[in-house]
């Protein structure tokens, strides 16, 4: 019995030794950067998960040119401070790539410190016409243009609200003020002028003052540039002052925050965001999964996802996970696919062939509006 145990005392100091001496298996570090936390946690959710879920995926099918990826998270609350530092902390922990951020105003001055560093970025959420007008070959997105997204919104108001009374508020940030101002020019341009144009705070809770405002100028219809914390409370509040007007607002209010702040003041709210991305054929088994997992994936879940699945085919493309390499091989005109369809991106690193349509807020979910149903509204 003493020999038998010294020969397995032995061989279990030796097969220690191997597990300690033997390489570990070896891993490509992906970063993800949004609002964790902050007044746009909720969006900074959606890209948790969706990241999550791919990487899953992703490395239970070998992961990508033979290491597993494992995904490294920056803070940046919102704040265009805080991203930059979160970037710099990114960098510094060795990420082939970022998937981020979620506000304009934290991805363009956090996209020069992935730049400088040849750290390819790709964001689910920011919409800002400036960030990939930069000139930056390694900046990409899964989202559409705010020029885009503008043009959408400024059509259906010149439209469905022609001869009519229209507001145009915005947050001030590059975001918000950009995509009102987006809106404007393409109202504008078709002949309709707000009748009042005003700027609010990020935080601000009491908008008493910009609704007696639109109150008294008696509009029809409100468009705000921002985001759900904001377009929630002023909905709210025009409707306790009996303003029936009809409010529509962008891609940065949709999260069932917009809703839990409204209640049923958000009952026929609009919203311009990219088709349903849920009901894409691609998504079909990406969606029962996080079903299965008790998460419904709303908003920039399954962009989040999709910005994974582009850099990962795109790394394995190229052979390498350098950041110079992948952005050439997002460039080459490729179609990659990805749960929200195939992903072609321009000479930008804009997806080709973006397109917005509008949504209803209706009993507590964001319904998509067929071109009848939007051609009956206003009217």
């Amino acid at each position: 019995m003493k020999a038998r145990f010294a020969i397995t005392l032995l061989a279990a100091v030796a097969l220690g030794s191997l597990a300690v001496h033997a390489p570990a298996m070896a891993e490509v570090k992906l970063g993800v950067a949004g609002p964790l936390t902050g007044p746009n946690a909720a969006v900074g959710e959606q890209y948790r998960r969706g990241a999550e879920a791919a990487v899953k995926a992703l490395n239970a099918a070998g992961g990508v040119n033979g290491e597993q990826v494992a995904l490294v998270y920056g803070d940046d609350a919102s704040d265009p401070r805080q991203g930059v530092a979160a970037a710099n902390e990114l960098v510094g922990e060795g990420v082939a790539a970022v998937i981020g951020h979620y506000n304009s105003s934290v991805s363009i001055p956090a996209s020069t410190v992935y730049a400088e560093e040849g750290v390819l970025q790709i964001t689910p959420g920011s919409t800002n016409p400036q960030l990939t007008e930069q000139g930056i070959k390694t900046v990409f997105r899964t989202c559409g243009r705010d020029d885009q997204q503008g043009d959408v919104a400024g059509t259906f108001l010149a439209t469905a609200y022609k001869g009519r009374k229209v507001a145009i508020l915005h947050d001030q940030t590059t975001y918000g003020k950009g995509l009102a101002d987006a809106t404007k020019a393409r109202m504008n341009g078709l002949g309709l002028t707000e009748v009042l144009y005003e700027g609010i705070t990020v935080g601000e809770r009491d908008f008493s003052a910009v609704v007696s405002k639109m109150k008294a100028a008696n509009v029809d219809a409100v468009f705000f540039g921002g985001l759900h914390n904001e377009a929630g409370l002023i909905l709210r509040q025009m409707r306790d002052q009996g303003l029936k007007a009809q409010f529509l607002s962008d891609d940065g209010t949709v999260s069932q925050e917009f809703w839990g702040i409204t209640g049923p003041a958000g009952e026929g709210a609009l919203v311009t965001f990219g088709p349903e991305p849920r009901d894409q054929p691609q998504a079909k088994d990406a969606v029962a999964r996080f079903r299965a997992a008790g998460y419904e994936p709303e908003g920039y879940t399954l962009y989040t996802y999709a910005a994974v699945q582009a850099w990962a085919a795109a790394a394995q493309k190229a052979g390498s996970a350098d950041g110079a390499k992948v952005a050439a091989a997002l460039h080459d005109g490729s179609a990659y696919d990805t749960v929200i369809g195939p992903l072609t991106f321009d000479a930008k690193g804009d997806p080709a062939g973006s397109n917005y349509v509008l949504y209803s807020w209706q009993d507590g979910k964001m319904v998509q509006l067929s071109d009848a149903q939007v051609a009956k509204l206003g009217h």
